[in-house]
């Protein structure tokens, strides 16, 4: 059974009424769930993933204005809970690992994620909080929110990327994809500089994927389980192994320079089918700019056309 499960199952038949029952005056404010770090929130967790930094627990999520007066009881009452209930996995910490589980006030939760204790208030908030801390934010389940908050918080981020900065970070996205791999593949390789030749492929990977996530409108995770969700994306989630391949087939550089041009203009006709873009030719870089003439606040449009990636 996957972590999520397994926390939902703790939840629902051992969580619940204890948190009822210990904090009967807050508990109609709380919110619980799993959500934020860890392959178990995404999803993604196997076997080998409970050698460490593993714990099919939840987190308790308090309004900022009501952990003054509630915060310790909580606390108190969750160490309690774990004592008498102890999660159903639970596996050792690694020095850099942080579980999701225990109280959290809801600020304090997308503080640690998006660096602020809301959704983006500001165009700028949006482009340049990175996509995979917006995907922690907002992965995962919420197994009961009463107060509503948390959710709403985390509906505002899944839904409301203003238009504009979704261009602009596409319009990024696409012109580095060109840059790296039409363009500076080839260059390398001529200059004799296999080496960046490599960088450049690896580069053009991190780019296409980053369009295919926009594309989807969703967010990426961080590059661990990057394939592994690009295998579950609704469109063009077939460029998947030819975007592996790239990196982890050792494949000759002409069938390499092949497989660049085909995602290309897999990417170039899927620009075109969403009316982002007329251009008729492959190259990406003209599509970035078509792009761009999209985008209607004047500041974001005059930044930098390479401007708005992680």
């Amino acid at each position: 059974m996957k972590g999520l499960d397994l926390s939902r199952k703790w939840f629902e038949e051992s969580g619940r009424a204890w948190f009822q029952n210990a904090c009967p005056d807050i508990f109609p404010r709380l919110a619980f769930g799993l959500v934020g770090h860890g392959s178990e929130c995404f999803g993604f967790d196997d076997e080998i993933s409970k050698d460490h930094d593993f714990t099919a627990a939840f987190s308790v999520w308090i309004d900022d204005t009501d952990e003054p007066a509630h915060g310790f009881q909580l606390t108190r009452a969750y160490t309690a809970f774990t004592r008498q209930c102890p999660p159903p996995v639970s596996s050792a910490e690694s020095a850099n690992g942080s579980p999701e589980q225990g109280l959290l006030t809801i600020g304090a939760f997308y503080t640690r994620h998006i660096g602020i204790p809301q959704a983006p208030a500001s165009w700028q908030q949006w482009l340049y909080t990175p996509e995979h801390a917006f995907a922690e934010a907002t992965n995962g389940q919420v197994f009961l929110d009463g107060l509503g908050r948390f959710t709403a918080i985390r509906q505002e981020i899944l839904n409301d990327m203003p238009r504009d900065v979704w261009l602009k970070k596409l319009a990024a996205r696409t012109a580095l994809a060109a840059q790296s791999g039409q363009y500076n593949f080839n260059r390398c390789l001529k200059h004799g500089e296999r080496g960046a030749a490599r960088l450049a492929l690896a580069d053009f990977v991190r780019q296409a994927c980053g369009m295919l996530f926009l594309l989807n409108h969703r967010f990426p995770p961080y590059y661990k389980w990057l394939f592994r969700a690009l295998r579950e994306l609704p469109r063009l989630s077939s460029l998947t192994p030819s975007l592996e391949g790239l990196l982890a087939e050792g494949l000759p550089d002409p069938l390499c320079a092949e497989l660049i041009e085909d995602i290309c203009t897999q990417l170039a006709d899927e620009l075109r089918a969403q009316n982002l873009s007329s251009c008729p030719d492959n190259y990406l870089e003209p599509h970035a700019l078509d792009i761009t003439k999209l985008i209607t606040n004047r500041e974001i449009r005059a930044l930098h056309l390479m401007e708005g990636t992680d």
